[in-house]
């Protein structure tokens, strides 16, 4: 297979990449060439590594005497520079000068832009206020926040005073609210007074003092005005007593100071989707994270302090938290809050052309849909700026590929990458240096001893099976939040292989030493004892431009399962005999007959979580009769009624 995109001489010399590997030779004495040689040598002396790019990202730190990593043997149970202390917010405020930090735009227009000396001054100012509030090194402060500049202010002013920041958007809703931070009992929690999204404005007031009258532990509530100049409090109704408007709140002109902590003291509190029962809370430390996140601006997004970096994202997907850490470089972050086809489809790519945004993050999910509107921006925009798109989410399939280099732009790179909240960074991501190989990820993350192990545990290439990580690595998380024998954590990750990080992905390491996703594995399909993976359904089904979207699910049937394909068609569009031999003949050529659906149903809409993932296991659910745990984890719960009771399935 040929490349579809290869990176000129001129960029790979360029590249902090290269940089890194001509530093690791002088530094260590090798004669590294190339990034299968810096992989290789990054995965068997990880010590070495992490050291290196820590000195490499000048990260701010008290490293003491210990060693990189206590316990290597121990997964889990290592630990990451065991003596050193730092400050999360100490490292993306290195920066107090007038280039810009943040550019922020919403769907109404508005627009707001910080300076990184302004951000400082804000962090300071909202930090001292937490302090005056008793906030501490452990307390927890949450965010139930569209993706605003005060969102990052407050996370970083938590973090400045070692507090853990957890946070989510306001489209969850108060049963979200509460099934996420009543598990952490929040000290402080931060809202804005409302957000838009479709041209409609919504209240944020009304819910937070529902959810905040069940959340004992909250003492202060800090309201950012945002649909409204001045927000009428007293709609909080007896939570009011609480709350104090943002521009109220800290001490303009307190000095910024920064608590330093051990490498692994808690940083974040995350959430699993939850679509199976209450959120696992996830607990990530600050070194880590940090590490881990500088590896990946610099190293495989090759981010310069001259960038403009975008990620469509909200405060409650772990890409949020990932673009804050871009901070660290001295880029620019590009926030947007909105419908991204609101009021069309061209809306981010005005943002694009407009802001000089050299680095665009979104999800395939975006870039599928865009293709099905018939939107090109390479026509409509001058994106002479961009050198680098990335998508996760869900695996990008190859047309997705396609679309990207033919409707955007021919010369970019473009990085598949795919990880999670549970390490809240990615296992396996993009390279500046490597080829672009049409449906895979150019390569697994530095550091990270990704494997493909077959169903005996036994590591395998070109086959496919179930990505694994096989040693320790800074960003698995320090714990799950009330789980004080670490039996969760375990449960979560090591039983399927004792000692080995089991993710939950259906894989492929293919010939170049790229990545290729198939799907989840809980959601793989399982006809006539054959592993199909729901992916390979989903590149051949929606390459045809009746088809909107589709699921794909295993239905027991007669001592086997069946597949059974779920279609979201475009307006207009009827499921007639012609289309459906269409769908059986486009999936049979692009795959096997084993993935052909012995069913094919139409339904108006297709349930997915709140950062817009397809929820295979809850439609499956549901077309066997069983209870969905936590349907308030899903973005459109209304739409698993489309699967209920429906008589196709029946014979």
């Amino acid at each position: 297979m040929d490349p579809i995109w290869t990176p000129s001489a001129q960029r790979v010399a360029a590249a902090n990449v290269t940089r890194f590997i001509a530093r690791v030779n002088a530094r260590r004495g090798l004669a590294l060439e190339g990034y299968a040689a810096l992989y290789a040598w990054s995965v068997s002396e990880p010590g070495e590594f992490w050291s290196e790019l820590a000195n490499f990202a000048d990260v701010r730190a008290e490293w003491g005497e210990g060693p990189a990593i206590e316990h290597p043997e121990r997964m889990p149970g290592a630990r990451f520079f065991p003596t050193a202390r730092l400050n999360f917010a100490e490292n993306l405020l290195r920066y107090r000068d007038d280039h810009a930090a943040i550019t922020f735009s919403n769907e109404r227009g508005a627009e707001q832009r910080l300076t990184y000396r302004q951000l400082a001054d804000e962090v300071a100012r909202i930090a001292a206020g937490l302090r005056e509030a008793g906030v501490g090194p452990g307390d927890r402060v949450a965010g139930y926040l569209p993706n605003l500049p005060q969102t990052l202010i407050a996370m970083l002013a938590t973090a400045s005073l070692g507090a853990i920041w957890s946070s989510c958007s306001p489209d969850f809703g108060v049963h979200g609210l509460l099934d996420r931070f009543g598990q952490i009992a929040p000290k402080v929690l931060f809202t804005a007074d409302g957000y838009f999204y479709t041209g409609k404005t919504l209240d944020s007031l009304g819910p937070i003092g529902e959810a905040v009258r069940q959340l004992p532990s909250v003492e202060r509530l800090i309201v950012i005005p945002y649909v409204s100049a001045a927000p009428v409090l007293e709609r909080l109704g007896n939570a009011a007593a609480r709350a104090t408007l943002w521009e109220h709140f800290g001490t303009r002109g307190a000095p910024l100071r920064f608590t330093l902590l051990p490498f692994n003291h808690p940083l974040y509190i995350l959430f699993s989707s939850g679509t199976t029962g209450v959120p696992k809370c996830i607990v990530h430390g600050a070194g880590g994270t940090l590490l881990q996140h500088q590896k990946e601006h610099l190293l495989h997004v090759d981010l310069q302090r001259s960038d403009q970096i975008f990620y469509y994202t909200t405060c409650g997907w772990m890409m949020w938290n990932w673009l804050a850490s871009a901070l660290a470089t001295g880029a620019t972050l590009i926030l947007y809050d909105g419908n991204p086809f609101h009021p069309d489809p061209g809306v981010l790519w005005r943002l694009a052309a407009r802001e000089r945004i050299t680095v665009f993050g979104t999800s395939a999910k975006y870039l599928s849909a865009l293709e099905k509107n018939g939107y090109t921006p390479e026509r409509e925009v001058d994106l002479g700026a961009l050198r680098s798109i990335l998508s996760t989410g869900s695996p990008l399939l190859p047309e997705g590929f396609e679309f990207v280099y033919r409707a955007i732009k021919a010369d970019l790179q473009l990085a598949s990458i795919s990880g999670g909240t549970d390490i809240v960074s990615c296992f396996a991501l993009g390279c500046p240096t490597l080829p672009v190989y049409r449906g895979e990820l150019q390569c697994r993350g530095l550091g990270l001893r990704v494997e493909i192990f077959d169903p005996a545990g036994r590591p395998v290439r070109a086959e496919r099976g179930e990505l694994v990580c096989t040693a320790p690595f800074p960003s698995m998380p320090v714990a799950f939040w009330n789980d004080p024998d670490g039996q969760k954590y375990r449960a979560a990750y090591f039983e399927r292989f004792p000692g080995v990080w089991h993710h939950g992905d259906y894989a492929e390491l293919t010939e170049h030493d790229g990545i290729v996703i198939y799907g989840r594995s809980d959601a793989v399909l399982n006809p006539g004892g054959v592993r199909i993976g729901t992916a390979e359904i989903y590149s051949a089904v929606e390459s045809l431009p009746e088809i909107t979207e589709a699921i794909a699910v295993g239905q027991d049937w007669q001592s086997d399962v069946r597949v059974i394909l779920f279609v979201r068609l475009q307006d207009g569009v009827d499921l007639d005999k012609s289309l459906k031999d269409r769908i059986r003949t486009a999936i049979r050529t692009s795959t096997t007959p084993r993935h052909v659906p012995a069913k094919i149903i139409a339904v108006p809409d297709i349930p997915r979580t709140r950062s817009g993932k397809l929820t295979e296991l809850a439609v499956r659910e549901v077309i066997h009769g069983r209870p969905v745990l936590n349907v308030e984890a899903l973005a459109n719960p209304e739409a698993l009624e489309h699967f209920r009771n429906l008589p196709e399935l029946g014979g």
